[in-house]
């Protein structure tokens, strides 16, 4: 990639805000980092944010419904030399600096640091290295960042303004361990071979009511998947006015051992847990270094009928994902609201059918691909063109931290240069067909489970229970129902689990609360292991 240093002009002002009458007349941003930042020069992708205020810090406020920001790559930067935005730079959710409104902002300059990845494959790739904070250049530690500065935007202007990212984000605070939370984290030398680079993936772990107290006991394991979180399972706070902590705790309530895992990518803030040409072997880095080191420090019931799993979203693709590939390690799974087990709807797109991500194709006419909705009213929020804006501004080349992007890293190829291979067009659209059939023959879970049932069917009897609110905001609905479709019409075996809907429910919906999802998990076992 090349550097960035000079682009075309904006046409635009910027007015430092200032006590003095004479204010600057600002038409470009021009952002450098300083010697007593970094000697070395660095690699990465240059963020300038502006925000309508500075409640928050303007960087902290980027998102798929936040503030304006732009992106700018850059390679070899020497402390002193300058990135430029200007009329030329793409940005999101405005694409260019013309069209900003006339007004007051706060403006702040973020420099995202790449590493180099020397990976097993023979390619080399830069892409930003996760620092425990789960894949987020806004608060990585070891990004900087500059001061903020309010500015007037204007219609005419002549001059340039330049800032200093001089400021360093610090270290995550991990949290410490207590009597009923522990934490793990180990370097993956799976990982760490492909990557070219060390690659740590950990856990947090939540240990039942009188555990110190039965040195001998050994207990069944809950396994929560979902995005990168150093929070307990389940969301634990010893707080004695938690409903889940008086349960927890008590007297009588199901004794499981709890666990999050922590697998964030150089593409994201989690693997997706299974093994990809792109991630590399997180599924077996999970299952061969990370559970057994759980297992071995912890008094966990090591065979497959005790290990269950849960999750949501990322989490319920997951959880089904990995009891599906690896029907004998784990025992059962209740996976809420997943992301897409059926790629006929893809947050939207349909994979298969669509000839452009983007937008439908009727005889007469177009129609926007919707992304977003509001699942009580059913207003669109985002269209699939402003979603897959939002994180080709965040990085190019799949470097966006984002779920599209992270879709393509885990379901598709690897590309010619190394990094995936795109499903589709960032920019205009287009639907990759070879890229389109990779996803459905090795990722596609329905089309996985009815080419394979004979075979898989029989492990999992029992094991395959999905829940999920029938107005999603992301439209993962329809892909629950392409697989209740399927495996409820199985036969030698049934599947015999469960789909259960909310009726009115969006993105996050779940028939019961997390302690009654035990107790279900608890009355599974005594059923399938009595007496355990």
């Amino acid at each position: 990639m090349k550097q960035k240093l000079f682009i075309t002009c904006v046409f635009l002002v910027f007015r430092i805000a200032s006590v003095d009458a004479q204010q600057k007349e600002i038409q470009t941003f021009k952002m450098s980092f300083p010697s007593v930042a970094s000697d070395k020069p660095l690699t990465g992708r240059m963020f300038l944010v502006v925000s309508r205020t500075d409640n928050a810090e303007p960087r902290l406020q980027v998102g798929r419904y936040g503030t304006q920001f732009f992106g700018v790559d850059f390679e070899n930067l020497k402390p002193g030399q300058e990135v430029v935005v200007d009329g030329s730079t793409l940005g999101y959710p405005i694409s260019f600096l013309k069209e900003i409104p006339p007004g007051e902002y706060y403006i702040q300059a973020v420099l995202n640091k790449y590493t180099e990845f020397k990976r097993s494959d023979g390619h080399t790739l830069w892409m930003h290295m996760d620092q425990w904070e789960g894949q987020d250049w806004r608060r990585s530690p070891g990004n900087l960042f500059s001061k903020i500065v309010k500015v007037h935007i204007n219609e005419t202007g002549s001059e340039s303004m330049q800032l200093q990212t001089d400021k360093i984000i610090p270290p995550i605070d991990v949290p410490p361990d207590t009597k009923w939370v522990k934490h793990i984290k180990i370097k993956s030398e799976l990982l760490s071979k492909f990557w070219g680079q060390p690659i740590y993936i950990g856990a947090t772990i939540l240990l039942p009511n009188g555990y110190d107290q039965n040195p001998n006991k050994h207990y069944p394991t809950i396994y929560q998947e979902g995005h990168f979180s150093l929070q307990a399972p389940f969301r634990f706070k010893e707080d004695d006015k938690s409903p889940f902590y008086k349960d927890w705790t008590s007297e009588g309530f199901p004794a499981f051992i709890a666990v999050t895992l922590q697998h964030p990518t150089p593409y994201f803030d989690d693997s997706y847990a299974v093994n990809t040409v792109n991630n590399g072997p997180y599924g077996d880095a999970i299952q061969q270094e990370l559970i057994p080191e759980i297992e071995k420090q912890y008094r966990c019931i090591g065979e497959g009928w005790a290990r269950l799993l849960t999750g949501g979203s990322t989490g319920g693709w997951e959880s089904f994902a990995v009891q599906v590939f690896y029907p004998d390690f784990y025992g059962g799974t209740w996976s809420g609201f997943p992301d897409p087990l059926d790629f006929r709807n893809v947050e939207g797109i349909n994979v298969y059918d669509d000839k452009n991500a983007f937008y439908k194709e009727h005889e007469w006419y177009k129609v926007p691909t919707i992304n977003t909705r509001d699942h009580v009213t059913g207003e669109a929020l985002l269209t699939s063109r402003q979603r897959n804006t939002m994180e080709l501004v965040n990085g190019t080349r799949g470097r966006s931290g984002g779920q599209l992007d992270i879709w393509s890293a885990v379901f598709g190829p690897v590309g010619n240069d190394g990094y995936f291979k795109p499903l589709f067009d960032k920019k205009t659209g287009a639907m990759d067909t070879t890229v389109a059939r990779y996803w459905k023959e090795n990722f596609d879970l329905r089309y996985y489970l009815e080419k394979n049932w004979a075979t898989v069917g029989p492990k999992l009897v029992g094991k395959l229970n999905v829940y999920c609110g029938r107005n999603d905001d992301f439209f993962l609905n329809f892909g629950v129902y392409f697989m209740e479709d399927f495996l409820s019409k199985t036969s030698n075996p049934n599947y015999g689990g469960s789909f259960t809907y909310g009726e009115r429910g969006g993105h996050g919906w779940q028939p019961y609360p997390d302690t009654q999802l035990i107790r279900v998990m608890d009355a599974y076992l005594k059923k399938t292991h009595p007496g355990y």
